[in-house]
């Protein structure tokens, strides 16, 4: 079993193994959310310039961010798009969509001038990739195409959610 770095080295690489390794192993979860913690704590230190309470409302919405998108991805994955090997479960998402936040950790260098702005942009794009690798191999998708489509529309509720809460 990889240590905990190396799995986050593993994701952010977009190695399919290490993928599997987290998918299949439920103390896991524990291990995907500080992933994700610290992938946000990144990302409020990369964005600083909006100030410390940005820092704090970034991380609660990322960890709510985390569970919803992996529970519509669930729901997406397996009840409206499944293939016939498709076999998942809430816990497996977690895990593999909570690593693939792993190259967020790279958002803390979105402090350097100049070039901290696209530097973020590429780990986001980064990280969306992840994302599909992510549910690609949690719901034993054959089809990368389909693990986008699932991905695009959990991404496109998230959104909404997220907007329609923010005019609460």
């Amino acid at each position: 079993m990889a240590s905990y770095v190396d799995r986050m080295i593993g994701a952010a690489r977009l190695d399919l193994g290490a993928y599997e390794e987290v998918e299949a192993d439920r103390s896991a979860t524990g291990q995907a959310m500080g992933v994700v913690v610290l992938s946000s704590i990144a990302q409020g230190i990369g964005s600083l310039a909006y100030g410390p309470r940005g820092l704090l409302a970034g991380l609660v919405s990322a960890l709510i961010g985390w569970v919803v998108w992996a529970f519509l991805s669930y729901i997406i994955g397996t009840k409206l798009l499944p293939e016939p090997e498709t076999k998942s479960n809430m816990g497996e998402l977690l895990r593999t969509t909570g690593f693939a936040s792993s190259p967020g950790l790279l958002r803390v260098l979105g402090v350097i001038p100049i070039v901290g702005r696209p530097l973020m942009f590429l780990m986001l794009i980064w990280m969306l990739v992840a994302m599909v690798v992510a549910v690609r191999q949690a719901l034993d998708y054959k089809s990368t195409g389909r693990a986008v489509a699932v991905c695009l529309i959990g991404f496109a509720v998230c959104v909404a959610v997220f907007a329609i809460f923010g005019m609460l």
